[in-house]
Order: C-alpha cells, then structure tokens, then sequence
C-alpha cells in the first residue's frame, strides 16, 4: 500500500499586535464576539488594506528557518469564495501561478535521515470563525465571530512527502518549535496553528481534511483516512477527489463537499495592494536577525554547557523551557545541574509556573536553590521538596529551606543508618560496581534524606574496604 500524504499548515502570527491589513486589535482570545472589527475588515467600499510590514519580515523568518529561497518580489491576490466566516466574499492572499510569487518557495526540512519539501511559504489573512449547535453535520444554525477575520497568518505548504501520520506529526511538532524558536507565534494558543492534510492511498482520489484542531488529532485522523481509503477497490469512489471533516468526538472524518479546483477560487491580483519588493539587502538583514532554531541552538548547548545532545534538543524545542534555563544558567554557571532540575521529573510543574506571574523571578530563585545545594546547605532529596513548594507558593528557596530541616553531617549517625543499609543489602558487589555503590548510597539517603550525600559516599567507602568488620 502507497500513502502519500502533503500538508497545509496555517500559523497566526501571534506575536503580532495588529491585523494582516488593518490596525485593528490581534488580541482576539477572550473577547466578546465581533467587536474587533472595521470598514478594513469587511471590505467596505472606499476603503483600502495597508499591509503589516512586520508580518512581511516574520514570513522571511520562517522562510529562512525553513531553507526557503525569497522572493525578490511578491505580490497578493484575492481567492474567491463565498463562505459566511468570509465577511468580504475573498481572501486576500498569494498565489503560485499566472505570473503570482509566494514570498518564499522551494525549501525543505530534515527529520533525521529523510528531507521533506516545502512547496511554498505564503501570506494571507484569516477567516471568521464559525460556531455550531451540536456537531457540524446537525447542527440547524452556525454562529460566526469576525474578530479573527483578518488576522495575520503564513501559510506553509508541503509536497507530499510523507508516508505515514507519525512523519507528519513529527514534522509538526518541529515546525512548531521553529516558530515559537523564531518569536513569530506561540503555538500553545488556541488556533494558533491548524492543519489541513492531504491523503491519497494507492494513487487514488486526493482527500483533504480540513482545520485539524491538533497535531494529535492530525495523527489520529490521517491514521483514520488511510484506513478507510484501504478499504476501497479499484472500481469504487477511491478517485473522487473530496474535502471532509474530521470529528474529534467520533474519531472519523465526514464528507463536506467534493474537493474544488483553483479554477473555483477565480484567482486574480488584488488591485488595492501594490506588489511588495524585497531588496537583497532588506532580506538579508531580517535573516541576520533572525532568532537561532532549535537545533543550533541544541549543537550551542552541547559545545558550550556540556548538555547530553538529548537534553539539549528537549530544551531547545521549548521555547519557554530554553528561556528559563538561559536565564538560570547565566546566574548559576552549571548547564547540565540547570537543565536536570529543568527537565526532570517536575517538568510540568515548570512549564506551568512559566505560563503565570512567578515566571519572571524563577530563574533566580533556582539558581538560588542550585548555588545551597553546591554550598552543603541542602540536599538533593530535600531540594526536590522546597523546588515543589517554589513552584506552588512562588517563594524563594531560602523561606523554605527551614520546612525540611537542615543538613545531617554528624558521622555517628550517617555511620549506623550505613551499617545498617550494608547488613540488609550486602556489600560485596559495591566493592567494584558503581551502580551497585550509588543505589546504597541512594538507600541511606532514603532512610535519611537529610544526610549530606558527600558523608554517606565518604563513609560507605570506608565501611567497604576490605578488612572493615565494623
């Protein structure tokens, strides 16, 4: 069975304060429906789109970070089609053909040992969005919001290179750490980034699945569509090219329409907007500014804080995780001590306290309770008690370090809990095995987790030397 899949990603330029073509707010979320809205926006008689030049600059970003060429000069035309989340009856966008340029084309990404082509890389303005009573194919009414119409997107379309939902998925989850990397979007924001994915199985019909709410979903619905496209013969509607729906709660996707062809959007240039030219000298200073991708910014943790490759990838990835760890490391100057409390087993507990208002004191707090555990101040055990209270309370490492007590140092003590450990557990494959001494020393620390862990290793190895009765 052959599968061919080609993706069409849509990303809001979120980081962006206005509208693709208006001054009107971007900060849609939360708002009441239809009150970010203009003349601009409906497309009123007399008036005119102003284009955002930050947008022009993002979408060279992107086109960059991607291996894209850019265009020398770009222009927009208007794709015509009457849906009720379009309030002017077009689109204003870009086009590939009769003489239209993206504004970037022909690059590619690597996933490993595979590279998967991008096609093209445009500008366009959202659409409305639309609500319904109950599921889409029941409901007797839709309801439409058209604070997001107009809103900035990139448009990045693929070739279809991919032969299987999890390629897809994992080229998502990249793209979206390359944008959130490139300060153009945060892909954790409702809607911030869709997809629309392109299947055909066995050179049959072309289905497109359209505005898949998440890369999970993706996964789930192309999986879905290559299963049910397997079941068609040669003699059946395999050849029908089609637009369907992908229902989340079922789990399937729905028929909406039979696919249209470019002819249908009735392409032609947009005569309110000039054609944007973009000097060699304008586009390399965007690519000079342009922010580091994950994974050079993955081969700098390696070469300059010693990072594991893994770790450093899994940092890099997330741009709020990479945040923190600069940060934390530019105080307390041991990367990979940073980046273990980073990503260890409190990750989540991390990433939730950098989405409130204790973000902006957490690196120093941490550093804070790095530079005592360093001092003998406070174990590793009794660290990951006052880091879980950091991250809850939003104090500092110092009012809670007298919750968990202090430091045991007293080698009378820490020597019964060893001897005690070495009669349970043995001690003869200690004697040459590091695994074997470290998980003693782990069960001392268990016993007592206030034990300073340099006196337990000290006193294990005196305790394990041959000769040693006591």
């Amino acid at each position: 069975m052959s599968v061919k899949i080609g993706l069409e990603i849509h990303c809001q330029l979120t980081t962006l304060r206005t509208k693709l073509f208006c001054p009107c707010s971007s900060d849609y979320r939360d708002k009441e429906p239809n009150q970010l809205v203009c003349p601009v926006c409906f497309g009123v008689p007399g008036t005119l789109p102003v284009l955002n030049a930050r947008a022009v600059e993002y979408a060279i970003r992107i086109g960059a970070a991607l291996n894209c060429k850019t265009a020398s000069e770009t222009s927009f035309y208007r794709k015509n089609y009457f849906y009720p989340d379009l309030p002017k009856g077009f689109q204003i966008s870009q086009y590939d053909k009769a003489g239209g340029m993206p504004i970037a084309y022909d690059g590619y990404v690597q996933l490993e040992r595979k590279k998967f082509r991008v096609r093209r890389i445009q500008l366009e303005e959202d659409p409305g969005k639309l609500t319904y009573e109950g599921t889409i194919e029941k409901s007797s009414y839709s309801l439409v919001d058209y604070n997001r119409a107009g809103i900035a997107l990139v448009e990045i379309v693929t070739e279809p290179d991919f032969e299987s939902a999890k390629e897809a998925k994992v080229f998502l989850e990249k793209l979206r750490s390359t944008v959130e990397a490139l300060g153009v979007s945060d892909g954790e924001l409702e809607g911030a980034m869709r997809c629309d994915a392109n299947v055909s199985v066995d050179e049959g019909g072309r289905v497109e699945i359209k505005n898949i709410s998440s890369f999970k979903e993706v996964e789930k619905a192309l999986n879905y569509e290559i299963l049910r496209q397997s079941t068609f013969t040669k003699s059946s509607d395999n050849h029908v090219n089609e637009t369907r729906h992908w229902d989340e709660r079922r789990s399937i996707t729905i028929s909406l329409r039979l696919k249209e062809g470019e002819q249908d959007y009735r392409y032609f240039p947009e005569p309110d907007l000039p054609a944007v030219v973009l000097s060699e000298e304008f586009v390399e200073r965007v690519r000079v500014e342009t922010p580091e991708v994950p994974e050079a910014r993955a081969n700098r943790y390696v070469r300059d804080y010693s990072l594991t490759a893994q770790v450093a990838m899994e940092l890099s990835r997330n741009a709020a995780l990479s945040r923190l760890f600069e940060e934390t490391v530019a105080i307390h100057r041991n990367g990979p001590d940073v980046a273990n409390w980073i990503t260890g087993e409190s990750r989540a507990e991390v990433q939730k306290t950098l989405m409130g208002p204790g973000r902006e004191t957490l690196p120093r707090r941490l550093a804070e309770l790095l530079a005592m555990i360093s001092q003998g101040k406070m174990t590793r055990v009794q660290a990951k008690e006052v880091f879980r209270g950091m991250l809850a309370k939003g104090e500092s490492a110092s009012s809670l370090a007298g919750q968990v007590g202090g430091v045991v140092t007293d080698e009378v003590v820490i020597g019964e809990i060893v001897g005690r450990v070495l009669r349970e557990s043995g001690a003869e494959e200690a004697r040459t095995n590091p695994k074997a001494f470290n998980y003693l020393v782990g069960q001392v620390l268990r016993a007592e987790r206030r034990a300073d862990p340099r006196v337990v290793a000290k006193l294990l190895r005196q305790k394990l030397e041959p000769g040693d009765n006591s």
